[in-house]
């Protein structure tokens, strides 16, 4: 377990082989509740290479010291990811129109 969100991670090993591969994160909020988005990839056994780029978003609750995953959501595509910019995006510039 994480004792910092610095230390957070989603990269994840089993019997010597990585199946979770972590290319980035950014770290949306820090304290008792931490959210980060992760940038991965996962292994593919069958064609023996890493998977496309996908990503998640995790929430993270600090409890006795140590950060324990609480919720999370995969975005399982590029295409899926570019969707979500755009309504966010759309979202945002309503919301700025509205307190203008």
């Amino acid at each position: 377990m994480a004792s910092t969100v610095d230390e957070l991670t989603m990269e994840y090993t089993e019997d010597g082989t990585l199946l979770v591969k972590e290319l980035d994160k950014a770290v949306l909020t820090k304290g008792a509740w931490s959210t980060v988005v992760y940038k991965y990839q996962d292994w593919s056994k069958p064609k023996q290479e890493f998977g496309p780029v996908k990503y998640s978003i995790r929430r993270y609750q600090k409890r006795d010291g140590e950060y324990r995953p609480k919720s999370k959501f995969n975005i399982s595509s590029t295409d899926q990811a570019k969707k979500l910019i755009d309504i966010l995006q759309n979202w945002v510039s309503e919301d700025d129109k509205a307190e203008a």
